[in-house]
């Protein structure tokens, strides 16, 4: 059978985009059809315009910190609309760079909301377009929940393009974007309440690691509400008045929710193509992305596996050599490095302490909290901490973990030494670099409680 295309692409994200090309470079006659900006989450709404946010938010700190370094800084004026115009700006470069670098590899690009008819089939903007293989890449979308009021609430999304940053702001929710749009409102001025229903922010962390980050945050100014949940949302004034479900209330100008993504499945004709879905209307897929209709794959967040942008590029890449290059490969989800871009952040890779020991390891744990040398002269109180976690029987390091100053570029490095199976041995055996705070990782000499 003739096709028009061997693959189609629904969604360009990161994860869409990446297979697009490589595929297109094997041969491949490839089209991708996005229904608003390619580019993708990560790009358009996500981890690109919100590290620019971190960035803005940390010079109000680092104003005052200067000064024990012999700075005197003279007045501060904060503006939210510059930061909103120039951030715009880059996603628009960024924006423009996808698209030649897609029509550059020889895709060629559809913009229009698709979905699936059959296996083989796609419709978009009125027409039926066949292809050999199909694949989804459509992502995940922010959760809202349905509580009186939620539609005054706005989500990672809107928080890109507010207007006027109010004076105060609830964050609702304990992951990692809760976490980082609560130190960057804090960072830019804004009183900011973080309300988590959990009894302790970013489930799924090292333990330690949360507690840490929590007691950071709250010297920041940083309101953290654990065990506390929102029950409805009114108009009043120029803001809200939220009612907890507690009964107590609070006035703010702003509710943000970052409860989670669902993926987004709706509408994208999965019944009709006999596409399998999970619990949480995730695409279900084998080890090689394939769902359960031979020409149609998945990738990235909508398959649920790991709602991270590297995840999805890997996996787009994968797809291409398994079905384009005669290559079959298969993306490892077991050890994933990961930066959270709190304040202070966070680096981290393999098991947490409670990992571990629900995995049966007998282990060692090498940790330290101290204030980096930068605070010496600073004046800030603020505590890194460094955590090894080494099996007693093979030496093997299961998991490693940093709060503090750039720790979302250590753990990159340190990433790879895990991902190898490197031993605390091998770790001692590294010459430290002197004077930094990483050193701290190749000097340790007893594990705690020896």
């Amino acid at each position: 059978m003739t096709y028009d295309y061997d693959l189609f692409v629904i969604g360009a994200g990161s994860g869409g985009v990446r297979a697009a090309r490589m595929s297109a470079s094997y041969g491949a006659k490839v089209a991708i059809a996005e229904e608003y900006r390619v580019g993708g989450t990560c790009v358009i709404r996500g981890c690109v315009p919100k590290k620019l946010f971190v960035y803005a938010s940390h010079y109000a700190e680092d104003f005052e910190e200067a000064a024990g370094f012999g700075w005197r800084v003279g007045e501060r004026h904060f503006d939210w609309p510059t930061l909103i115009k120039n951030k715009d700006a880059e996603i628009d470069r960024l924006n423009a760079i996808y698209i030649r670098n897609l029509e550059a590899s020889g895709v060629e690009i559809i913009i229009g909301r698709a979905r699936l008819k059959d296996a083989h089939t796609v419709l978009l903007n009125g027409q039926e377009i066949s292809a050999k293989y199909i694949l989804l890449a459509v992502g995940a979308t922010p959760f809202l929940p349905q509580i009186e009021g939620i539609e005054h609430a706005i989500s990672s999304n809107e928080a890109f393009h507010i207007e006027t940053l109010p004076e105060d702001i609830i964050v609702v929710g304990g992951g990692y974007i809760a976490v980082e749009f609560a130190g960057i409102f804090n960072g830019l001025g804004a009183h900011t309440s973080l309300v988590y229903r959990g009894d302790s922010i970013l489930r799924g962390f090292d333990n330690e690691v949360r507690h840490h980050l929590a007691e950071e945050m709250i010297k920041k100014g940083v309101q953290i509400k654990t065990n506390c949940d929102i029950a409805a949302i009114a108009p009043k004034g120029d803001g809200y008045e939220v009612t907890f479900q507690d009964g107590s209330q609070q006035t703010t100008g702003l509710v943000m929710y970052a409860t989670g993504r669902v993926p987004l499945t709706q509408d994208l004709g999965l019944e009709a193509a006999g596409v399998a879905t999970g619990k949480k209307q995730e695409i279900l897929v084998d080890a090689r992305s394939k769902t359960n209709v031979d020409s149609i794959y998945a990738v990235g967040d909508v398959t649920e596996r790991a709602q991270l942008t590297p995840v999805a590029i890997r996996e787009g890449a994968a797809f291409a050599e398994t079905v384009f290059n005669d290559n079959p490969q298969e993306v490892d989800h077991s050890i994933i490095p990961t930066a959270v871009f709190s304040q202070p952040p966070i680096g981290t890779v393999g098991m947490s302490e409670e990992e571990a020991r629900a995995a049966g390891h007998d282990f060692h744990v090498y940790a330290s909290s101290f204030r980096a040398m930068k605070h010496t002269l600073s004046g800030s109180d603020e505590k890194t901490l460094m955590k090894l976690i080494v099996d007693k029987t093979s030496d093997k390091v299961l998991g490693l973990h940093i709060v503090g100053p750039d720790s979302g570029e250590m753990i990159q490095a340190f990433g790879i030494a895990v991902t190898m199976g490197a031993t605390k041995a091998q770790f001692d055996a590294t010459v430290a670099v002197h004077p930094t705070a990483a050193e701290e990782m190749v000097t340790f000499k007893q594990p705690r409680g020896e």
